[in-house]
């Protein structure tokens, strides 16, 4: 009974007793929350604040990131993928290659949605189908254009995006964003001739990224009214410059002079 009642009472003074002076452990928040408790207003969205990792230094920052992706470190995607290291980007500089990749496909989707219908489309043949790519809608005609087009654009892809891939090992953290060895510059393919200054150079790169962007916002228009519509786009631009049955039947009822 003593033994247990000196054990009580050494546990007590040992807990009333000082701590030990040392160095106090750092509570440290993750980078996200240490970008955005540095936040700082937005150009894009005045009513808003942007995260500290877009200072304004990348080409084309405007401070508009609402969700937060450039505060979450993507990591080394290609790491061990081969038997080493097939190169690394920075956080920015990742989500700025898939800015462009997407953008350029973007683009060419664009130019896709509106070209059948202004210039026509190509005659098929009496393997492929003498109507197969004669449709102007490209939503209709995805399903309609023989398979093996399709693997061949599918094939062309593939082809382009190990070639990126191979660029990106090759560069390493020296990598540009979006660079795929073609326009000015040593060893380049430059079928153009372009040589542009320093400052000429960096407005190009800024109207493709703007043109980037608009042609994400613009396909997803184009094709959630060509699925809805079942039109092309042409089809629909023609009709909006017709006057529609009725007008022949009422006649011109606005007042004079207007």
């Amino acid at each position: 009974m003593k033994f247990i009642t000196a054990a009580l009472c050494l546990a007590s003074a040992s807990a009333l007793a000082a701590p030990k002076k040392g160095k106090a452990p750092v509570a440290r928040g993750s980078p996200g929350a240490e970008a955005w408790a540095n936040a700082g207003p937005s150009e894009a969205l005045p009513f808003a604040t942007a995260p500290a990792t877009l200072d304004g230094s990348m080409l084309g920052d405007v401070g508009f990131d609402p969700f937060g992706f450039s505060t979450v470190p993507v990591g080394p995607w290609f790491k061990g993928v081969g038997s080493e290291r097939m190169g690394e980007l920075a956080d920015l500089t990742w989500y700025r290659e898939a800015e462009l990749i997407h953008g350029r496909i973007a683009q060419l989707a664009v130019v896709g949605f509106i070209a059948p219908g202004l210039f026509g489309t190509i005659p098929g043949n009496d393997w492929t189908g003498v109507d197969a790519y004669s449709y102007t809608n490209p939503v209709e005609a995805f399903f309609k254009v023989p398979g093996e087009a399709l693997l061949q654009i599918f094939l062309f892809m593939t082809f382009l995006e190990f070639r990126r891939i191979n660029i990106i090992s090759e560069e390493g953290s020296n990598y540009q964003a979006g660079d795929l060895r073609i326009g000015q510059g040593d060893g380049r393919w430059n079928p153009f001739g372009l040589s542009y200054s320093q400052e000429d150079y960096a407005e190009k790169q800024l109207q493709e990224l703007k043109h980037c962007r608009l042609a994400m916002v613009g396909i997803f228009g184009l094709w959630a009214q060509a699925v809805a519509s079942g039109e092309s786009v042409m089809d629909q631009l023609g009709a909006s410059f017709t006057a529609p049955e009725y007008y022949a039947k009422a006649g011109y009822f606005l007042p004079e002079g207007i």
